[in-house]
Protein backbone atom coordinates (compact mmCIF):
# COMPACT_ATOMS: atom_id res chain seq x y z
CA UNK A 1 0.00 0.00 0.00
CA UNK A 2 1.45 3.40 -0.78
CA UNK A 3 0.71 6.39 1.37
CA UNK A 4 1.91 10.16 1.53
CA UNK A 5 3.29 11.07 4.97
CA UNK A 6 1.17 14.13 6.18
CA UNK A 7 4.46 13.92 8.83
CA UNK A 8 7.44 12.43 10.33
CA UNK A 9 6.78 8.79 11.38
CA UNK A 10 9.73 7.23 13.46
CA UNK A 11 10.87 4.24 11.58
CA UNK A 12 8.78 4.97 8.70
CA UNK A 13 9.59 8.14 6.85
CA UNK A 14 9.83 12.12 6.77
CA UNK A 15 6.96 14.19 5.80
CA UNK A 16 5.75 14.05 2.46
CA UNK A 17 7.69 11.09 1.22
CA UNK A 18 5.78 8.53 -0.32
CA UNK A 19 6.19 5.31 1.15
CA UNK A 20 4.96 1.53 0.88
CA UNK A 21 3.78 -0.10 3.76
CA UNK A 22 1.32 -3.22 4.68
CA UNK A 23 -2.13 -2.49 4.54
CA UNK A 24 -2.90 -3.26 7.53
CA UNK A 25 -0.31 -0.96 9.29
CA UNK A 26 -1.55 1.69 6.95
CA UNK A 27 -5.30 1.31 7.49
CA UNK A 28 -5.28 0.42 11.08
CA UNK A 29 -2.63 2.89 12.20
CA UNK A 30 -1.40 5.18 9.91
CA UNK A 31 -4.45 6.73 8.00
CA UNK A 32 -6.95 6.84 11.33
CA UNK A 33 -4.26 8.47 13.38
CA UNK A 34 -3.87 11.39 10.61
CA UNK A 35 -0.29 10.74 10.09
CA UNK A 36 -0.77 9.63 6.26
CA UNK A 37 -2.87 9.34 3.18
CA UNK A 38 -3.64 7.36 0.13
CA UNK A 39 -1.06 7.86 -2.69
CA UNK A 40 -3.73 8.55 -5.55
CA UNK A 41 -2.01 9.64 -8.69
CA UNK A 42 -3.85 13.01 -8.61
CA UNK A 43 -2.65 13.45 -5.13
CA UNK A 44 0.82 12.55 -5.93
CA UNK A 45 0.80 15.02 -8.37
CA UNK A 46 -0.48 17.90 -5.87
CA UNK A 47 2.50 16.74 -3.75
CA UNK A 48 5.22 16.79 -6.56
CA UNK A 49 4.05 20.55 -7.25
CA UNK A 50 3.79 21.56 -3.01
CA UNK A 51 7.38 20.18 -3.09
CA UNK A 52 8.80 22.41 -6.42
CA UNK A 53 6.90 25.30 -4.45
CA UNK A 54 8.61 24.55 -1.07
CA UNK A 55 12.16 23.75 -2.95
CA UNK A 56 13.32 27.03 -2.02
CA UNK A 57 12.54 27.56 1.67
CA UNK A 58 13.93 24.18 2.17
CA UNK A 59 16.56 25.33 1.30
CA UNK A 60 17.19 28.32 3.60
CA UNK A 61 16.16 25.85 5.84
CA UNK A 62 18.66 22.90 5.40
CA UNK A 63 21.35 26.21 5.49
CA UNK A 64 20.22 27.32 9.13
CA UNK A 65 20.33 23.60 10.30
CA UNK A 66 23.97 23.43 9.00
CA UNK A 67 24.79 26.76 10.72
CA UNK A 68 23.01 25.33 14.00
CA UNK A 69 25.25 21.91 13.22
CA UNK A 70 28.39 24.23 13.22
CA UNK A 71 27.52 26.05 16.54
CA UNK A 72 26.71 22.72 18.38
CA UNK A 73 30.16 21.45 17.22
CA UNK A 74 32.17 24.01 19.55
CA UNK A 75 29.72 23.35 22.67
CA UNK A 76 31.13 20.92 25.11
CA UNK A 77 28.43 18.96 27.66
CA UNK A 78 29.64 17.97 30.63
CA UNK A 79 27.15 15.46 33.07
CA UNK A 80 27.52 15.30 36.10
CA UNK A 81 25.81 12.52 37.78
CA UNK A 82 26.21 10.72 41.45
CA UNK A 83 28.09 7.09 40.61
CA UNK A 84 29.40 4.80 43.07
CA UNK A 85 32.78 4.18 41.47
CA UNK A 86 32.43 4.00 37.31
CA UNK A 87 28.33 2.95 37.04
CA UNK A 88 25.63 5.63 37.60
CA UNK A 89 23.50 5.84 40.27
CA UNK A 90 20.05 5.94 38.00
CA UNK A 91 20.90 6.62 33.80
CA UNK A 92 21.55 9.70 31.75
CA UNK A 93 19.70 10.39 29.01
CA UNK A 94 18.43 12.35 25.77
CA UNK A 95 16.53 14.38 28.27
CA UNK A 96 19.82 15.09 30.29
CA UNK A 97 21.51 16.03 27.00
CA UNK A 98 18.64 18.24 25.61
CA UNK A 99 18.64 20.06 29.54
CA UNK A 100 22.19 20.87 29.22
CA UNK A 101 22.04 22.47 25.62
CA UNK A 102 18.95 24.67 26.47
CA UNK A 103 21.27 26.03 29.29
CA UNK A 104 23.95 26.49 26.50
CA UNK A 105 21.55 28.28 24.72
CA UNK A 106 20.28 25.88 21.89
CA UNK A 107 17.01 24.75 22.28
CA UNK A 108 16.59 21.42 20.90
CA UNK A 109 13.71 18.75 21.17
CA UNK A 110 14.63 16.11 23.02
CA UNK A 111 13.45 13.18 20.30
CA UNK A 112 15.40 14.54 17.80
CA UNK A 113 18.50 13.57 20.22
CA UNK A 114 19.46 9.95 20.04
CA UNK A 115 22.03 8.96 22.75
CA UNK A 116 20.82 5.33 24.24
CA UNK A 117 20.83 5.02 28.27
CA UNK A 118 23.95 5.41 29.62
CA UNK A 119 24.97 3.62 32.72
CA UNK A 120 28.29 4.44 33.50
CA UNK A 121 30.39 7.83 33.24
CA UNK A 122 32.95 8.37 30.11
CA UNK A 123 32.90 10.34 27.18
CA UNK A 124 30.20 9.01 24.87
CA UNK A 125 28.18 10.40 21.25
CA UNK A 126 25.23 11.39 21.15
CA UNK A 127 23.19 11.93 17.28
CA UNK A 128 21.55 14.82 16.78
CA UNK A 129 18.60 15.11 13.99
CA UNK A 130 18.30 18.68 13.00
CA UNK A 131 16.74 18.48 9.50
CA UNK A 132 16.24 15.14 7.47
CA UNK A 133 19.46 15.58 6.01
CA UNK A 134 21.48 17.01 8.56
CA UNK A 135 22.63 14.90 11.72
CA UNK A 136 25.91 15.87 13.88
CA UNK A 137 27.29 13.67 16.44
CA UNK A 138 27.13 15.40 19.57
CA UNK A 139 30.17 14.21 22.06
CA UNK A 140 29.16 15.16 25.83
CA UNK A 141 31.19 13.46 29.19
CA UNK A 142 29.59 12.01 31.75
CA UNK A 143 31.61 12.93 35.35
CA UNK A 144 31.10 11.01 38.63
CA UNK A 145 29.07 13.94 41.60
CA UNK A 146 31.83 14.40 44.21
Amino acid sequence: MELILKQDVQNVGFKDDIVTVKAGYGRNYLIPQGFASLATPSAKKVLAENLKQRAHKEAKIVNDAKDLAEKLKEVEIKITAKAGGEKLFGSVTNIDIAEKLEKAGHSIDRKFITSGIIKRTGKYTASVRLHRDVIVDLPYEIVAEN
